[in-house]
């Protein structure tokens, strides 16, 4: 992140002068919310001098919301209240967190769902390098990558960076993060839902600062990730020709490798034909 962004994070988190005598009513929410305590955050938020203070932060260490601390801990109910009484659904952390990404990270769908139908942003905050769905694709969150991808997330990388940095990795989007942690249902979501089979990047300037961008079909074939992978990208209209494969002894016993050589065999043999029937036409 550069200087101005973090800058900006702290200077969204300053509390405001007139918020500094409401610290009591904030943390008395943030206790009731820590508690699972439906019944009293009912009570408290029944009061104006409480619904004043329901998107103030406070607690040790990290000061964060109440909602963020719902959402953290699956206290479905207790965010439920928040949002009606005027939660602010994606206010930041000081990691530049979301609520939804602490529940995308907690792996809590049911809260999940009520933040996105709240309006969440399914991407998080531009202010983070992470994103949701970076993070259900790495833990294998089928029904949560769904939800996301439902309400409009983005399926490819985008490279949150500084424009000095030409690292590879900043291009290993959800497909790639699913292929190496062997999540193959997620894999094909991804698919579905249109992500690059190729690069798993759309940042055309960042993808010409790498020497050698690998493709998402040469890295599963580098991690082996087996054949259905390899069969999911070439049916999703991965280019063949892209990885460098060579048939070595190694190669032979690799039946992803040797699927990958099939098709560009077949793939030939197709060219060629055409160009046969265009030459006798």
């Amino acid at each position: 992140m550069s200087l101005m962004d973090i800058s900006k994070i702290f200077s969204l988190l300053q509390p405001k002068e007139d918020e500094e005598e409401d610290t009591g009513c904030s943390q008395e929410l943030s206790q009731a919310v820590f508690r699972d305590d439906e019944g009293l955050l009912t009570e408290l938020l029944s009061q104006d001098r409480y619904r004043r203070c329901v998107n103030l932060r406070s607690g040790w260490g990290v000061p964060v919301t109440p909602l963020r601390s719902a959402a953290s801990h699956g206290h479905l109910r207790c965010l439920e209240l928040l949002l009606a009484h005027g939660a602010e659904v994606d206010s930041l952390d000081v990691k530049a967190q979301t609520p939804l990404f602490t529940a995308v990270a907690g792996k809590h769908l049911d809260c999940v769902v009520a933040l996105l139908r709240a309006g969440a942003d399914p991407n998080g905050s531009p202010y983070n390098n992470c994103s949701p769905v970076l993070t259900a694709a790495r833990e294998g969150d089928l029904d949560i990558l769904r939800e996301l991808l439902r309400h409009g997330a983005d399926v490819d990388v985008k490279p949150k960076i500084p424009d000095w940095v030409s690292n590879a990795t900043a291009c290993r989007g959800p497909l790639y993060i699913s292929a190496c942690y062997g999540h193959l249902e997620c894999f094909k979501l991804l698919l579905q839902h249109g992500a690059n089979p190729d690069y798993n990047c759309t940042e055309e300037k960042m993808l010409s600062r790498i020497k050698q961008p690998k493709t998402v079909l040469e890295m599963c074939l580098r991690y082996g990730c087996g054949p259905e992978y390899i069969q999911l990208l070439v049916d999703f209209g991965a280019s063949v020709y892209l990885p460098t494969v060579t048939a070595d002894k190694t190669t032979r016993q690799n039946e992803a490798a040797l699927l990958l050589l099939k098709e560009r065999a077949e793939s030939a043999l197709v060219s060629s034909g055409r160009l046969t029937a265009v030459w006798h036409t």
